[in-house]
């Protein structure tokens, strides 16, 4: 299970709480009216497991290797999820989502037609990276379309849209993403399920667990979600930048989906014209104490910081109880857990964060496992849609981002 911890001072008066109100209800009428479907999804999409589990290829022993051909919200919430559960997975998955023909290149080189499932997702069927990519496979492993070779290509897609109708002409398997659920927002759909099914994680425990924490959120037993999004947006125009500090090297991918989330939903502009937004940094403690924390404890007060801790790694490696000459004053930790030392790290930096006036708040695990990732993904997807409530936006589209598709398109006409 996940426990949730905040030490700011909240503004609890009949306003602040009408507005709390007011945005579970503009949620609420969101997830029943169909009109943003990823709060469906964790219901929707559990058929989905076993029919992916029946496919054809699913049962083709020969494949070893899964390439996933996608970009943003195409890929970076499976790569969390797969980062996250290391030892669940019975076949690697490879990401081809950049335009780097160094990475496209060294990533072809380790893969054989033979034995490798090709999954392409772009929800317009259209994005540039993806199917210029896809087209580049294609090429480079000899991939005839007409033979059996399209039995190793799955098709990830809006019902109707090119890559859709490319799939319809050659028999190619397709999985469709319902059209009110946007890509950012798409890893508990086909997008997701499929890749995981097909590399042998457990994507119905995922499921159950954004189910079971969606449920706990409607029956208003996760106000805290309410209370931290009221927090962030009241106080945006001074505290503008979220830093979510995760203390597990596993959750780096994690924080990327997270940064995509929280950006390109809620950076927009006002119907007035006012521009808003939330700026989202994600970093690795301990690690990253060593380099962006001074600027937190000294620079500029326009930060919220969120801890995300693991208390038991379900490891018991332990700091060797030796001395060295000239280092002993490091000796005072001999003997300890590093799973006790990461945390005592977590635990340390928090507080003295809140003792300099920094907005805090926690997120622990009691372990990583399926449900909790579960209930993450759902966690900040409601915060997200919370805030863009708060700030009277439009959470789900991104307009901001068209103007440089377009730039790109006419510098290839």
């Amino acid at each position: 299970m996940l426990k949730f911890h905040h030490d700011f001072s909240l503004n609890e008066s009949p306003e602040h709480l009408g507005l709390m109100d007011k945005a579970y209800n503009a949620v609420k009428e969101e997830n029943e009216s169909g009109q943003i479907g990823y709060y469906r999804l964790p219901r929707d999409t559990l058929p989905m497991v076993d029919e992916v589990k029946k496919s054809e290829l699913y049962l083709d022993s020969n494949i070893e290797n899964i390439v996933v051909i996608g970009i943003g919200g195409s890929s970076l919430g499976i790569k969390a999820i797969m980062q996250m559960l290391p030892n669940q997975t019975t076949k690697p998955i490879y990401f081809l989502e950049n335009s780097d023909p160094v990475n496209i290149s060294q990533i072809f080189s380790k893969l054989k037609k033979s034995n490798t499932a090709f999954i392409v997702i772009s929800k317009s069927g259209g994005t540039i990276e993806t199917i210029s990519i896809f087209k580049t496979a294609l090429d480079y492993f000899k991939i005839d379309l007409e033979s059996t070779d399209a039995k190793k290509i799955v098709a990830i897609t809006d019902s109707g849209s090119s890559l859709s109708k490319f799939a319809d002409e050659y028999k190619i398997a397709q999985y469709n993403i319902p059209f009110n659920v946007g890509g950012r927002f798409s890893v508990l759909s086909a997008v997701g399920i499929v890749p995981l099914v097909l590399a042998g994680f457990n994507a119905t425990a995922i499921l159950n667990g954004a189910s079971e924490f969606l449920e706990s959120f409607f029956a208003r037993k996760e106000d805290h979600i309410l209370r931290k999004a009221l927090y962030y947006t009241q106080n945006a125009d001074r505290q503008m930048i979220n830093v979510v500090f995760s203390y597990a090297s596993n959750m780096e991918n994690l924080s990327k989906w997270y940064v995509q989330l929280w950006g390109e939903s809620l950076g927009k502009i006002t119907k007035t014209g006012k521009k808003v937004g939330l700026t989202p940094i994600g970093l690795i403690g301990s690690t990253d104490q060593h380099s962006f924390l001074q600027l937190i404890m000294e620079g500029p007060r326009d930060k919220t910081v969120t801890f995300i801790n693991v208390e038991n790694f379900e490891n018991d490696l332990k700091i060797a109880d030796i001395s060295l000459k000239h280092i002993e004053k490091t000796d005072f930790i001999n003997g300890n857990s590093f799973n006790n030392l990461i945390n005592s790290q977590c635990d340390a930096t928090k507080e003295s964060l809140v003792q300099s006036g920094i907005s805090v708040d926690s997120i622990t695990y009691d372990k990583v496992d399926e449900e909790n990732i579960g209930s993450t993904i759902i966690y900040y997807e409601l915060l997200t849609s919370i805030s863009g409530v708060m700030l009277d936006i439009n959470t789900y589209n991104q307009p901001g981002v068209e103007l440089g598709k377009t730039i790109l398109e006419k510098k290839f006409k």
